[in-house]
């Protein structure tokens, strides 16, 4: 039961995260530190052994490098890099490739629906949603932690953690 809940912090996160940037254009920081701290106690409470754990934790390491070499490059945010590098201690290495894959995909698919969205006329329903006018003005900026949010659960069921609570 308890690995079910601890398990179950990983696509609300990621989904709290979703949701703020299409929302806010801003992924909160509490979303990566909860990932990054329920991360080693998930490991323990699913029974992963200690090199899982290991290995989780240097994948998130060698995301954060990446993640601010393209922040630092103007490539992506500060907040899409914490969240990236927050993510991928929990994908680990057998379903790392897999999830660049999916985030990739997703960006994409993200892509082309925000441009439609953007070419279409500001409709008098937005006065009701102000970040609908926000979402449709930022024309240079992409709320990638959706994307990054539906990489991570597209490939949640490939990951270390999950295998051991459901199998596989």
């Amino acid at each position: 039961m308890i690995a079910f809940l601890v398990l179950a912090v990983f696509p609300a996160a990621v989904l709290v995260a979703a949701a703020n940037d299409i929302y806010e254009f801003k992924i909160p920081n509490w979303v990566s530190i909860i990932l990054i701290c329920a991360y080693p106690a998930a490991g323990l409470a699913v029974g992963a052994p200690p090199r899982v754990i290991v290995e989780g934790l240097l994948i998130g390491a060698g995301a954060l490098t990446l993640g601010f070499g393209l922040y630092a490059g103007k490539i992506v945010g500060g907040g899409d890099a914490k969240l990236f590098a927050a993510i991928s201690p929990w994908i680990g290495a057998g379903a790392l490739g897999v999830f660049l894959f999916n985030t990739a995909l997703s960006g994409l698919v993200l892509a082309f629906v925000m441009a439609a969205f953007r070419k279409l006329p500001v409709l008098p329903v937005y006065a009701h949603a102000p970040w609908l006018i926000q979402l449709h003005e930022r024309k240079k900026d992409l709320p990638y932690a959706v994307a990054l949010a539906a990489g991570g659960l597209l490939s949640f069921s490939q990951t270390p953690y999950f295998q051991l609570v459901f199998g596989g």
